[in-house]
């Protein structure tokens, strides 16, 4: 293990977690409905959780946290305003805008899965995994609340 390599594959997931929770604060901004609010906010907590990890690790590393975001999360964010604005808060549009972003969180926990692993000491690569399984979790559940929407549309 390289341990400047674990600390850049750290910091990816710390930025992707960022990424997180500025799109869910956003979203909560947008939501009219408790649920929504309350279900973006469990959300927000998810990533703040698995950033709180990551950063420990790469303070063991004696690495430097990285507090940015994401260009793409950026993008995400400005998106997700836009087709609030023109949707006017659309529910079923902002829970699509929150599977988007599930689903670029998912892709980066899966590529430092398939690419970085061999980075990551056994300890880093099962708490990857299993804050993989948590957005994996919170995906689905954005998910079948927006095809729910779709059906009672």
């Amino acid at each position: 293990m390289e341990t400047k390599k674990a600390i850049d594959t750290l910091n990816k997931l710390v930025e992707i977690n960022n990424d997180r929770t500025e799109g869910y604060k956003t979203a909560l901004k947008e939501a009219k409905e408790q649920d929504l609010k309350t279900l973006f906010t469990a959300f927000i907590s998810t990533s703040q959780k698995c950033k709180t990890e990551l950063d420990n690790e790469i303070l063991s590393l004696g690495g430097k946290l990285t507090e940015g975001t994401k260009t793409s999360g950026k993008l995400f964010r400005l998106w997700m305003d836009t087709k609030a604005a023109l949707t006017n808060s659309d529910r079923h549009a902002i829970l699509s805008s929150c599977e988007s972003g599930e689903d670029v969180a998912i892709d980066t926990y899966k590529d430092v899965q398939k690419n970085d692993m061999d980075d990551l000491t056994p300890h880093q690569r099962a708490m990857v995994d299993k804050q993989l399984k948590m957005i994996k979790a919170d995906h689905d559940k954005v998910k079948k609340m927006r095809d729910m929407e779709k059906v009672t549309r």
